[in-house]
């Protein structure tokens, strides 16, 4: 088991702002921001309120993780993409499903329009399999191969076309940290604290089990967001990540 100080836990935490407002939203960030490394601004959010509350959170001191999840073809995925670089974003993500021939063209041309514009180059990340989907759903698409296989194989393919890391089921961490490069970034949703329900996830684990697994940050949504504290919630969470990498002890 990994050990870890306070600092690195906050900056590990990604908090899914998967809210349908946009002043609950601002007041999310508010509250816990300066506790938390990143807020998250998935496809509701962003849909309905675009760049300008991207723009919004940054101005604040905070990273955003835009989470639209890009798939389409190769030069469309890079343009979104690099459109996500000049936003200031800290972290985007793609389908690897998309194919390696998309996801090797957008590291490319994002790397090389950040280089020219003397900006930052986001963190590109990849995802595998939704946290939303288990076997028989995998079987309904008509991918028989086990679960792990798939994810392994995706995340492979992400690694080989140069992309940062994936998104990926804590339940998944520790056979992607043997199968791929230690520096190759692990990010999970289906982060659910012990105390709380599951919602529509169903490859989960508590935050101090994925932690201790190898995973490099935790995605947590509505454990916090919709909590009557979002502040409290958090700290509750804190306490029990630190329990549960010592062992239990106080």
């Amino acid at each position: 088991m990994e050990s870890f100080n306070v600092k690195d836990v906050k900056d590990r935490l990604i908090v899914a702002l998967d809210v349908n407002s946009e002043d609950k939203a601002l007041e999310l960030v508010n509250q816990l921001k300066g506790r938390v490394g990143l807020f998250k601004v998935g496809s509701q959010l962003f849909t309905a309120f675009g760049p300008p509350l991207v723009n919004k959170i940054i101005s604040q001191g905070e990273k955003v993780f835009l989470d639209l999840k890009f798939h389409d073809i190769p030069n469309t995925v890079s343009s979104a993409t690099i459109e996500a670089a000049k936003l200031g974003v800290y972290m985007v993500n793609l389908h690897s499903m998309g194919g390696i021939e998309m996801m090797q063209q957008c590291v490319k041309e994002v790397a090389d329009f950040c280089q020219k514009e003397g900006i930052r180059q986001p963190i590109i990340l990849a995802v595998t399999i939704l946290t939303s989907l288990d076997q028989s759903m995998l079987a309904q698409l008509g991918i028989e191969v086990p679960l792990i296989e798939q994810v392994i194989k995706l995340a492979s393919l992400a690694q080989e076309a140069g992309l940062d890391g994936v998104i990926c089921s804590p339940q998944e961490v520790i056979t992607l940290r043997q199968a791929l490069s230690r520096d190759f970034i692990l990010v999970t949703p289906g982060i659910r604290p012990s105390w709380s329900i599951t919602d529509d996830q169903r490859r989960i684990n508590t935050p101090a089990q994925a932690l201790a697994k190898g995973a490099d940050y935790l995605v947590i949504g509505r454990p916090i967001t919709r909590a009557e504290s979002p502040a409290e919630a958090l700290e509750k969470i804190m306490v029990e990540i630190k329990e549960g990498l010592s062992g239990g002890k106080r």
